[in-house]
């Protein structure tokens, strides 16, 4: 599949009339075990790339070549298409110009661009916006820098939570006013805020999150929400088996004692193994 056809392949969900959940990955294991299991989409968010690539915390420490690289390695690994958590653009809207660059060539399916003041200005407490015109700047500029037209540009604000749902419609208005392919939200709480912006917009929708009550995906689909996150439970769930597997071993535990690992099939469909053979055999004319 080439790169093309997975950012058609994520324009056809957002052009469909269902909302799905992404998988959560964060590099060639993750995306191939969630393309394995049948998920249309993978979500590359920018915390679960801090904590893969750095370990550290989702504070704006990583750097675009980091993320891009990592986002590289991953379309390497499989087809499945990826949306990425692209941040603020790692500067300003020049910056934003060449971040879409970058993560086009890596493969990115699509890519989000969001109007938080970051990093954590000094002495800011909560969280803070970019100006509404810098906003614009910045979406314009990622759109400029799209040399492939199926690359998907959502524009991205979290200001429900930051500043008001007016203030958010009136950003979200500006940025399918510069032509951004959908919009992606944060924050929201409630059914009566998703409702006030699904009516005073006409982009397709992804949430970044939301409360159980909006849980119901008939209800989203109804409010244009094509892609609803579910969070990044699997880098999570990764490191305690991580911890509990080191905790077991430096404890005393046998290794073929331990608990929770992977079979021999699934390590070998993971790898890939059987193509590996195949091509061993092809092209090296071992195992024939």
């Amino acid at each position: 599949m080439t790169f093309r056809t997975r950012r058609e392949a994520l324009r056809s969900i957002l052009a469909s009339d269902r909302c799905v959940h992404p998988g959560s990955v964060y590099d060639a294991i993750s995306i191939r075990i969630a393309e394995d299991l049948g998920f249309e989409l993978g979500m590359f968010g920018g915390s679960a790339a801090s904590l893969a690539v750095l370990g550290d915390s989702d504070i704006a420490l990583i750097t675009l070549t980091e993320l891009a690289e990592q986002m590289r390695r991953m379309s390497r690994a499989a087809v499945l298409p990826v949306l990425v958590d692209a941040d603020h653009g790692y500067g300003n809207a020049m910056n934003v110009r060449r971040t879409v660059q970058e993560l086009e060539a890596a493969g990115a399916a699509g890519l989000t661009i969001e109007d938080t003041l970051l990093p954590q200005a000094f002495g800011a407490a909560k969280p803070q916006l970019i100006s509404l015109d810098e906003g614009v700047g910045k979406v314009k500029a990622a759109l400029d820098g799209r040399g492939d037209p199926s690359l998907v540009i959502l524009g991205r604000t979290g200001a429900v939570s930051i500043t008001s749902l007016d203030d958010a419609i009136a950003r979200a208005r500006a940025y399918e006013a510069c032509g951004v392919d959908g919009l992606f939200f944060t924050g929201i709480s409630t059914r009566d805020q998703l409702d006030a912006i699904a009516a005073a917009t006409t982009l397709p929708i992804v949430l970044g999150g939301a409360p159980d009550e909006m849980a119901d995906l008939g209800y989203l689909a109804a409010r244009r929400v094509r892609v609803a996150l579910q969070g990044h439970a699997p880098i999570a769930a990764a490191t305690q088996a991580v911890y509990d597997t080191l905790r077991a071993l430096r404890d005393g535990t046998s290794p073929k004692q331990l608990k929770g690992l992977p079979s021999a099939e699934l390590t070998s469909r993971v790898m890939r193994e059987a193509d590996v053979k195949m091509r061993l055999r092809d092209f090296l004319r071992l195992g024939s």
